[in-house]
């Protein structure tokens, strides 16, 4: 059985982080990418402080593996028809320049649709094609603090607080990937084979993300709380505690979950206190719950708390560096990892398929690799392939 995407052919027009992550999820599907890239390169390619990585910065080797660079001036007339000519070969386009640029060089939605009516078009940006705020400048960042993002995190009264990894650039690549294979699936079930024209903002995309906040906001006028390291039910038995050794995460929200807390921490008794018996009860009383969990975990290492839980049946887990969380052994065999050819591992796709899943073909491409075999197949002259 072949790849869900084997024979789909993207052409990736897009630099960072939220386009080339959205196509590298196509590509793990088995879509062939072609990277294109202006003569400087992606500037992804040089998000590092090592010079001996620059050109090939993890960051983009991760978002990046498997594609193929072809480097065209876009601002050249050569450039701009071998761009053309590469997109008549293409299934899908992707692009994430600030609105208005890609028809500027005569690779807009319209444009291109009308002369292809079965290319599915996505644009990623910050804002959309529309609206007041479409032509605003912004990354990963900026969308955190105009969404509202950096004030769910810390507690009242905090500075404002970014998420410590662009988390808006990889939401709005999954949400982008995931309108992408939905318009495939429209597109294969379509008498005319028509394609689509996706609209992805990165602000959009943040707000779904938000959804479990928004909502209540919007329906009944709730406003978040930061609540810190509480777990979202805000209950007590639901946040992170030291330990004699390390911090431990817990999320005893149901009441068995709470009765198995009790019992695997030696305090049984708990339950029958009035102060503790309830859920309502231990909300009103969190400073006297709290004080109570904390004397107990202070008495073993987080690691220790964390099998004993999980026997107990109680989620938990020690509050890891993320290159502790790496050598965890669950994640040796779940498909997780993909070894490249240069020594490099990167991430897969996050899910398992029984069989033809996600993975990936060849490495991180070199700045224009692909430039000479994938122009000539176009039929483009050995001049425009120098851009």
């Amino acid at each position: 059985m072949p790849k869900p995407l084997e024979g789909v052919r993207v052409a990736d027009f897009s630099h960072v982080i939220a386009g080339p992550l959205a196509t590298q999820f196509l590509n793990l599907l088995g879509a062939e990418v072609i990277k294109v890239e202006p003569p400087a390169g992606d500037p992804m390619r040089f998000y590092t402080r090592d010079p001996a990585r620059r050109g090939r910065a993890d960051p983009f080797v991760g978002a990046n593996a498997g594609k193929k660079s072809v480097v065209l001036d876009l601002k050249s007339a050569g450039g701009r028809a071998a761009a053309q000519a590469l997109v008549a070969t293409c299934d899908i386009f992707v692009e994430n320049f600030r609105p208005g640029v890609a028809r500027r060089l005569g690779l807009g939605a319209d444009e291109l649709t009308a002369r292809h009516p079965s290319l599915i078009y996505c644009s990623v940006s910050g804002f959309g094609q529309s609206g007041p705020m479409r032509d605003y400048p912004a990354i990963d960042q900026v969308i955190q603090s105009m969404s509202g993002l950096m004030l769910l995190s810390g507690h009242d009264g905090d500075p404002a607080q970014r998420i410590g990894f662009p988390i808006v650039d990889t939401y709005s690549a999954l949400i982008a990937a995931f309108a992408i294979v939905a318009a495939v699936a429209q597109r294969r079930g379509d008498p005319q084979g028509r394609g689509q024209v996706i609209d992805v903002s990165m602000l959009d995309a943040t707000m779904v993300m938000m959804s479990s906040v928004i909502v209540p906001m919007m329906i009944s006028g709730e406003t978040p709380v930061r609540a810190g390291n509480r777990g979202f039910s805000g209950a007590p038995t639901a946040d992170t505690f030291p330990t004699q050794e390390g911090e431990i995460t817990i999320g005893a929200v149901q009441p068995t979950q709470v009765a198995r807390l009790f019992a695997a921490l030696g305090c049984d008794g708990l339950l029958d206190d009035p102060r503790f018996a309830t859920p309502d009860a231990r909300m009103t009383n969190d400073t006297a719950m709290r004080a109570e969990l904390l004397a107990r975990f202070a008495t073993r290492t987080a690691a220790e708390w964390e099998a004993v839980l999980a026997e107990a049946g109680v989620p938990a887990g020690k509050v890891r560096r993320p290159d502790e969380a790496l050598a965890l052994p669950q994640l040796a065999d779940r498909d997780l990892f993909v070894d490249l050819d240069t020594g490099e591992r990167v991430l897969n796709a996050g899910f398992r398929f029984a069989r033809d899943g996600p993975g990936l073909r060849g490495c991180a491409p070199d700045l224009g690799e692909h430039s000479a075999e994938i122009l000539a197949s176009l039929g483009v002259a050995a001049v425009e392939r120098e851009t």
